[in-house]
């Protein structure tokens, strides 16, 4: 303000009327002045954002640029992120409610909201969310490991029905091989009570637990997980048909598997752990 109406006044006059010492005034011009020493680093940023399709904040820029040999500050990046106006997918909070009453057996709570787990395959949660494409509806199965926080399996379907659940289910069985003594959490849904699913339990040795009824928070990680999904992945995009939003949640689940860092596993991504783990066990 002071520089643009120096042309027609005394700077003696101007800085008096803003009360400002004539040495701050030079110190600001010679900021103002000066190259910008974050130029390349804003730039890096800025192609990290877009190349992760908005999908990180401040905390998963800084873990990538660190992993990619930055030596940068957290609070450094996100003050130039702030300058920049990138901010990251803002989640909105709607979730499917399965819950139709208590149709068949309930399960204990065996779980317990202990939700940390030492190896891969000792405990799974599961759930279902919905999404709508117009007038239509999709729902998504998928199966949880608390260890790693990798998505061992998944369905889609039109409907909520418990051949979508049992089939996740299925697959995360023979893609993972588990041993006996799995412990699968879920709510209270009548998937999970069905006999379907308490089948499919039995068979491989796996003990059911289920939540309090109306209690989310006793199931917190799979509905994190669908937030992240829907935040990221699903609200503010157009979708024109259910094959697109199939496809994009497909293509979402194996990127949040190999390419999305969680800081929880030391900023690994969900198979980077995995693969640390038993690279370890096998040490």
């Amino acid at each position: 303000m002071i520089s643009s109406l120096k042309s027609d006044h005394a700077l003696d006059d101007l800085l008096a009327a803003a009360q400002m010492a004539r040495s701050t005034y030079y110190y600001h011009l010679a900021r103002l002045d000066a190259p910008d020493r974050h130029a390349f680093l804003k730039a890096v940023i800025v192609t990290v954002f877009f190349a992760k399709k908005r999908r990180y904040g401040h905390r998963r820029i800084w873990l990538h640029l660190t992993q990619h040999g930055w030596q940068v500050g957290k609070k450094l990046v996100y003050k130039l992120m702030k300058q920049l106006g990138l901010k990251s997918k803002v989640r909105i909070k709607r979730k499917y409610n399965s819950y139709q009453g208590t149709i068949s057996h309930i399960a204990a709570n065996h779980l317990n909201r202990e939700f940390d787990a030492t190896a891969p395959n000792q405990k799974w949660v599961s759930d279902v969310s919905e999404f709508r494409v117009g007038n239509q509806k999709v729902y998504l199965s998928a199966i949880y490991d608390l260890f790693d926080h990798a998505i061992v399996s998944f369905k889609t379907g039109t409907s909520p029905n418990t051949g979508l659940t049992s089939r996740s289910l299925k697959d995360a069985f023979e893609r993972e091989q588990p041993a006996a003594g799995l412990l699968v959490h879920t709510d209270q849904g009548f998937h999970y009570q069905h006999h379907s699913w308490r089948e499919l339990l039995e068979e491989h040795g796996a003990i059911q637990s289920m939540s309090r009824k109306a209690n989310c928070y006793d199931n917190a990680l799979i509905e994190n997980f669908f937030g992240h999904l829907k935040t990221e992945m699903f609200h503010g995009e157009r979708f024109n048909t259910v094959n697109e939003l199939i496809e994009e949640i497909e293509e979402y689940i194996d990127w949040y598997n190999r390419d999305r860092l969680q800081e929880r596993l030391k900023g690994m991504t969900p198979m980077q752990y995995r693969n640390h783990a038993l690279q370890l066990e096998a040490a």
